[in-house]
């Protein structure tokens, strides 16, 4: 089959590789018919990770059961299914208390598994023709009967949906409340719309990328272009002086200096710190790395960041942060697509044919340019 594979820092193709098979009687074989590009890829193709040479990328993954193990019960062929970004096994401590994403069994020694990734396991990913799934019972959500007809939108809940709700919920956002939330790429902007689910009356949305800034606009959101006014001052300004009631950080560790460009990793979480009132909560899941030995930053390369703990505590501040567990949310997130309440595809700007993943990838990761969210179309 063809597949998308990793071959050095900013180096991709579409290759030949080995089509998957049943590994186990749990497992089934689906073929892909939509995968998206989703940033965390990126932190890979710019060569951030250890991800090893020759791993089939891809971990936001949809299509059709085509083949089923002899154990596999509720699954069935012919099924469409969504497959959330962490393997988990269903059985574990972990994952029997719905902390999915740091399943114990799925990848040995290691709190997480996923298709695609480093280090999450010996998975390949689903920008590729087929895509073998393990424990496929616990992991295939299955899609109602306009599967086709709304593929743009369930294929969101592979990962980006269910993550930007996971910062909603990590930041305890209820109705009524303002939300800062720093960020506008694809999480951000879930984020944004997650908030809005849950009947936040502002968000306000920190970003410097035009093409970003007008989607959160497009959903009722606040645009602060950063590269412009600082984001603290206007966040205050528009919450009378008192800060949001909750936060979400959607960027991670490479955030960068809107004047410069240079990579700050502790920015975004010390400007959330000032933005966010007394007693207010964050959430926050942009990646952050136990080490990076080729950041600028010193404290970065070791996985650290100057974190602003002292006016954190003043404020009385408290704070929930990882990967989302994707099974935690993507049920209901996909009813509220069938009833017509969410719309998460309202982010896509290019729909491509796997071969064209590569010059994704080189567009994408130039950012801010128009390529917020890519999604890959293998077959119908």
């Amino acid at each position: 089959m063809k597949g998308l594979v990793y071959n050095g820092p900013r180096d991709v193709s579409v290759n030949k590789v080995a089509d998957p098979k049943i590994e186990k009687p749990t497992d089934v074989l689906v073929k892909i018919t939509t995968s998206n590009i989703c940033g965390s890829d990126l932190h890979m193709y710019e060569g951030r990770t250890s991800v090893e040479k020759g791993k089939v990328l891809g971990h936001e993954n949809l299509g059709v059961v085509v083949e089923v193990g002899a154990a596999v019960e509720r699954v069935k062929k012919g099924d469409r299914v969504c497959l959330p970004f962490n393997i988990g096994c269903g059985f574990c401590k972990n994952c029997e208390r719905g902390y999915t994403g740091f399943c114990l069994t799925a990848n040995p020694g290691m709190a997480g598994a996923a298709y695609g990734y480093a280090e999450m396991g010996p998975y390949q990913g689903g920008q590729a023709e087929y895509l073998r799934v393990p424990y496929a019972d616990f992991n295939c959500l299955l899609l109602p009967p306009d599967a086709v007809e709304k593929e743009d939108d369930y294929v969101m809940l592979s990962d980006i949906f269910p993550t930007g709700f996971h910062a909603t919920e990590l930041a305890k956002v209820g109705p009524g409340d303002s939300v800062a939330i720093y960020g506008a790429g694809p999480v951000g902007l879930m984020a944004a719309h997650s908030a809005f689910i849950r009947g936040a009356a502002k968000v306000m949305l920190v970003d410097r990328h035009a093409d970003r800034l007008k989607l959160a606009e497009k959903i009722g959101a606040i645009p602060i272009d950063d590269s412009k006014v600082d984001p603290v001052e206007a966040i205050m300004k528009l919450t009378g002086g008192e800060g949001a009631d909750c936060g979400c950080e959607c960027v991670g560790w490479q955030c960068h200096d809107p004047s410069h460009g240079h990579e700050i990793p502790n920015m975004t979480m010390n400007n959330l710190v000032k933005s966010v009132r007394p007693t207010g909560r964050l959430g926050v899941v942009g990646v952050f790395v136990p080490e990076d030995p080729k950041a600028e930053d010193k404290l970065a390369k070791q996985g650290q960041i100057a974190f602003d703990m002292g006016l954190y505590f003043q404020r009385g501040l408290s704070m929930a942060c990882g990967q989302a567990n994707v099974k935690a949310y993507n049920r209901k997130l996909r009813d509220l697509i069938q009833a017509g309440r969410a719309n998460p595809s309202f982010i896509i700007s290019h729909r491509l044919k796997l071969d064209e993943a590569p010059k994704a990838y080189d567009k994408f990761d130039q950012r801010g340019n128009g390529w917020t969210k890519v999604v890959l179309k293998l077959a119908a």
